[in-house]
């Protein structure tokens, strides 16, 4: 071989590896491009998922707020229907005390008192108030507040006898237990 046919041939050898450098090389641009775009992808995404998590964030903080002053507002004004029931009631009262100055008819006096006593029992009923039935009944301590013991030969023991005052019940829950006289 001659020297001439030795150097073309490493002249090809070279520009094959050249040929193979430069492929490479494009080859790892390609992918630096193409990590490049995904990588500018998944930190567009990370901004978008994070602004979409400071929204939730402030729309749950509004939530928040807005549930919390409207618990308030509906504590602050719970009794408003109960009141409303009761204004009638309190008008006819006092027409009653204003009729009963100009005139010495106690009947008159004692039936308008009793409209007004209806009219309240009927607006707490509508808002659920039951009277906790008492006498004759066997002694609850749920419903009942024994006050006074008494031997009776007409009842068994542990029946009320006399209610002293009376207990309520608001739906459910007892409010005011009976003040109640127990047989012994």
């Amino acid at each position: 071989m001659s020297n001439e046919n030795q150097v073309n041939e490493q002249e090809t050898v070279d520009e094959v590896k050249l040929d193979e450098a430069n492929e490479t090389t494009e080859h790892a641009q390609e992918a630096d491009a193409d990590s490049n775009v995904e990588i500018e992808q998944l930190k567009k995404q990370v901004e978008e998922n994070y602004n979409r998590y400071l929204r939730v964030q402030a729309d749950f903080d509004n939530y928040r707020k807005r549930t919390r002053r409207e618990q308030e507002e509906l504590i602050r004004y719970a009794a408003q229907s109960v009141i409303e029931g009761l204004l009638p009631a309190l008008d006819n009262l006092e027409r009653a005390l204003a009729a009963a100055k100009d005139s010495q008819d106690v009947d008159s006096l004692t039936k308008g008192v009793d409209m007004v006593f209806r009219q309240i029992v009927q607006t707490l009923e509508q808002e659920g108030l039951q009277a906790i039935e008492t006498v004759g009944k066997p002694f609850d301590p749920h419903f009942h507040q024994a006050v006074m013991q008494e031997e009776s030969p007409d009842h068994e023991a542990g029946m009320v006898i006399q209610e002293l005052q009376k207990g309520y019940q608001l739906k459910d829950r007892v409010i005011r237990p009976s003040m109640v006289k127990v047989s012994s």
